[in-house]
C-alpha cells in the first residue's frame, strides 16, 4: 500500500514566517504552497520552492482568499468568476517564481475557507476547477475526498486525487468540523496516526456526529500551521511505515 503526504506550506510573508517549513519538506512528499493570497510573497515562494526541489517533493499552488489577517479562513463575499479569477492570477505567480527555481507546479489546492467553500458548493468548484483548466489543462486538482470539489474536478476530465487530513476532524457529510467547533483539530500525533492506519485498512473515517464513512485517498495532508505539525508528521511516518505502508509521492500527470 502507497499514501502520499502533504502540507500546506510557504505560509509566512516578509519577516514573519509559520511553521517549521525546513523541517516539514524533509518528511512530505508534495507541498501546497501559499501564492500570496492568505499568505505568501515572492521571496517566499522561492525559498520554499528551492528547498522542495532540493528534497524532491511535488510542489502544488495552494491559492486562498486575500485576506492575510485571517489567514484565508474567513470567507469574503465573491462571484465564481471572481474566484475562478482570483485563483488564476495566484496559481499564475507561484508558476512564474517556479520557473526561476527549475520545478515544475503539478497540481492546485484551494486553502481555507475557500477550499471548505468549494468542498460544499458546486458552483465555486465549477469555477476554480475551470480556471485551472485554462491556466495549464495538466495541473491535477487536490481535491477534499468526497466532496463537490472532486466531483467537479471529475465531471471537467481534470486530473483528480483525493486527500484526507490528519488532524482535522470530520462530520457525518464529508464536511471538516470547523475550527470553532469542538472536535475540529486532532493534536495528539499517536491519536491522529492510529486515525489513519484504520482508515487505511477499512476505508471508513471516523465523524463527530455519526457513523464512520466511506472515503477515497491519495494523499494525507498535515497542516504545517499546526503546533507540533513535525512531530505528528513524523509519528504519521513511523507509524504507517511500521504497518507496511509506503510514503511515496504520486504520479501528477
Amino acid at each position: 500500500m502507497q499514501i502520499d503526504l502533504n502540507a500546506d506550506l510557504g505560509e509566512g510573508f516578509g519577516p514573519w514566517t509559520m511553521g517549521d517549513d525546513a523541517q516539514m519538506l524533509s518528511l512530505v512528499t508534495s507541498a501546497s504552497i501559499a501564492c500570496g493570497g492568505h499568505a505568501g510573497d515572492p521571496e517566499t515562494m522561492y525559498r520554499t520552492l528551492m528547498q522542495a526541489k532540493k528534497n524532491g517533493v511535488n510542489v502544488g499552488a495552494h491559492p486562498g482568499y486575500a485576506d492575510r489577517e485571517g489567514f484565508g479562513r474567513r470567507v469574503i463575499p465573491m462571484s465564481p468568476d471572481e474566484i475562478g479569477r482570483m485563483c488564476a492570477a495566484q496559481i499564475g505567480a507561484l508558476m512564474g517564481v517556479a520557473a526561476l527555481v527549475g520545478v515544475p507546479v503539478t497540481y492546485v489546492k484551494p486553502h481555507g475557507a475557500l477550499g471548505n467553500l468549494a468542498a460544499r458548493d458546486r458552483a465555486t468548484a465549477d469555477a476554480i476547477v475551470a480556471a485551472v483548466r485554462r491556466v495549464d489543462p495538466k495541473l491535477a486538482i487536490l481535491a477534499i475526498s468526497g466532496t463537490e470539489s472532486e466531483a467537479a474536478a471529475r465531471a471537467a476530465g481534470a486530473p483528480v486525487f483525493s486527500e484526507i487530513f490528519a488532524d482535522r476532524g470530520y462530520l457525518a457529510s464529508g464536511q471538516l468540523v470547523p475550527r470553532n467547533h469542538d472536535g475540529a483539530m486532532i493534536h495528539d500525533a499517536d491519536e491522529a496516526a492510529a486515525r489513519l492506519m484504520s482508515f487505511l485498512q477499512t476505508g471508513l473515517m471516523p465523524v463527530v456526529d455519526g457513523d464512520p464513512i466511506k472515503l477515497a485517498a491519495h494523499s494525507i495532508c498535515v497542516h504545517g500551521d499546526s503546533p507540533g505539525a513535525v512531530d505528528m508528521t513524523r509519528a504519521i511516518w513511523k507509524h504507517l511505515t511500521a504497518h507496511g505502508v509506503e510514503i511515496k509521492r504520486f504520479a501528477f500527470p
